[in-house]
């Protein structure tokens, strides 16, 4: 091989290299869209300016230089072998500006570079080498100029980099047998691990919110008597369940705790048939990820797959404080179903008397018999005490006296990032994890039960459809409330929580609009004093970037 041809791979490689490292925020964004390749096309449609048009040029700057080579061979020779030469050299160093770009922002949850993610760039890499050494024809035959032979294979040569997000979704494809392949062994093999575990009791939570703080509740109460291992974190999909089960479930663990989250029909159906649960709690139905679940009624019908997918024995609890929740108990056809909450009437674990102050809560937890025991907790809100009831019902119904579960109670410890009290000078409540309408109100009212100056810094919700900007308004209206100072963050969302406030009255020397969460971080000392108080309500994730 002699060194002509040896260049022509050195660049081929480095062509391909370049958009594997270009594509590496659609990546990251088809990562945080859960690998759903109908999700990461409306993203691009969302952000058609800002992260498709930026690869257009990149193809088109690099093409139209190539190009200068025809019109300009019967001129100047030497500059039409500058611009061919050009047009490679600006391929690669504006995807490379495209890539430096994208490191330079700061992530909220950076990219993962798992098997899947690696495989993909694989794939991506070879397509890319084949695209870019796609040059095999001659663009001088005979002294003759054609720009039939000229323009195609230079055309297919900038092909991934001018279309490099659709060029990811064509990789996604091509690998997406395999990864259906990988999770399918993967989940098998974990359904096989979990069920030949007869002496494990299963568990499963879900709902529209409360289910991770529900989760971590039950876990600490239940460790007052057993070995217990629950899913850490968000971990409550498919993949992360099975990973949970392969990796971490022992021969001394008595119980399984397992986060079920969804936002398709059908979601937890499929965790229920990994898992096989005995018991089920459903902590709350509302409006939340209405933009995949297209209605309220299409998360009814989700969430409900939980209590249709219990084992014949099964056992459900049910929020009773939640119309929703109350409607799904009376269709259920489990012989064993409970409600929990705050309205004692008719529930089989109530919680009342109750205490919510900005250090922490305490309430009475009284039983169907009329038996009762005094809690206390750390955790902030109203919300979170019918939580903590629904995890006291399933260890009651389990077997744990009221005593252990008030032992319990008293362990539980806030969640990151969900009404986590930070103290200080300056107390801090973030609640960046927080993103629907019920919770978001909570956390407002908790804000407001704190004297001194108070202060809310968000960028609103989404994922919430049609009503997101009614919603989000109502939010701004309650805020007027509630806080002092209103940090909003972003435009689109952002809007309408601005349009809340000032309905409310709320004055406009008050209301600071920021582009970005850094902003807000930069602009916030100049409006905390020792003895205030900074509420962080939602962050919203890379893939909701404006």
């Amino acid at each position: 091989m002699n060194w002509t041809v040896f260049s022509y791979y050195i660049y081929y490689t480095a062509a391909a290299a370049a958009v594997v490292l270009a594509s590496l925020p659609l990546v990251h964004m088809l990562q945080l869209e859960s690998y759903q390749g109908r999700m990461y096309l409306k993203w691009l449609g969302r952000h058609f300016m800002s992260d498709v048009v930026p690869y257009l040029l990149v193809g088109a700057v690099a093409l139209l230089l190539r190009c200068s080579y025809v019109m300009l061979y019967d001129t100047s020779r030497l500059l039409a072998r500058i611009c061919y030469a050009a047009g490679d050299a600006a391929y690669l160093l504006l995807l490379l500006t495209l890539y430096f770009g994208y490191k330079r922002r700061k992530q909220i949850k950076p990219l993962a570079f798992t098997g899947r993610v690696k495989r993909l760039l694989a794939v991506e890499f070879a397509l890319a080498f084949v695209f870019t050494a796609s040059l095999f024809m001659r663009a001088v035959m005979g002294g003759i100029m054609s720009w039939g032979v000229f323009l195609l294979p230079n055309f297919l040569r900038y092909l991934p980099g001018m279309l490099l997000p659709l060029f990811v979704f064509l990789a996604y494809g091509i690998t997406y047998p395999v990864e259906a392949a990988v999770k399918r062994w993967y989940f098998n093999d974990a359904k096989r691990k979990l069920a030949a575990r007869a002496d494990v009791t299963k568990v499963a939570v879900t709902g529209s919110f409360g289910k991770t703080g529900t989760k971590y509740a039950l876990g600490t109460i239940l460790s007052e008597k057993h070995n217990v291992l629950y899913t850490p974190g968000s971990f409550n999909t498919p993949m992360g369940v099975t990973r949970v089960i392969r990796e971490q479930l022992l021969a001394e663990h008595e119980v399984f705790i397992a986060e079920m989250g969804a936002r398709y029909r059908g979601d937890i159906r499929e965790l229920c048939r990994l898992v096989q649960p005995k018991f089920g709690i459903i902590t709350a139905i509302g409006k939340q990820h209405l933009e995949t679940f297209g209605s309220l009624e299409g998360v009814i019908a989700t969430k409900g797959e939980l209590m249709e997918s219990l084992m014949p024995d099964g056992c459900c609890f049910f929020n009773g404080d939640d119309e929703n929740c109350r409607a799904m108990y009376e269709s259920c056809t489990l012989k064993e179903k409970y409600l929990f909450g705050t309205a004692e009437e008719g529930l089989y674990l109530c919680a009342c008397e109750t205490e919510v102050g900005p250090q922490g809560s305490a309430f009475t937890l009284k039983t169907a018999e009329g038996e009762s025991v005094r809690c206390r907790t750390k955790l902030l809100g109203r919300h979170n005490i019918v939580n903590l009831t629904g995890a006291a019902a399933c260890a009651y119904r389990l077997g744990l006296t009221l005593s252990e579960i008030a032992a319990g109670i008293a362990k539980v410890e806030p969640v990151e990032h969900r009404l986590q009290l930070i103290p200080g000078a300056v107390t801090v409540i973030d609640d960046a994890f927080n993103a629907n309408p019920v919770g978001s109100r909570e956390a407002l009212n908790v804000l407001a039960s704190f004297p001194g100056r108070r202060i809310c810094v968000t960028p609103g919700m989404v994922e919430l459809g049609a009503e997101e900007a009614e919603l989000n308004r109502a939010f701004g209206c309650h805020m007027a409330k509630c806080a002092d100072i209103a940090i909003v963050i972003g435009k689109a969302h952002a809007d309408p929580i601005c349009e809340g406030l000032r309905q409310a009255g709320f004055p406009e020397a008050c209301l600071v609009r920021a582009a970005s969460l850094a902003e807000a971080t930069e602009k916030l000392p100049a409006y905390t004093e020792p003895g205030c108080v900074v509420l962080f309500e939602n962050d919203l994730p890379d893939n909701y970037r404006e």
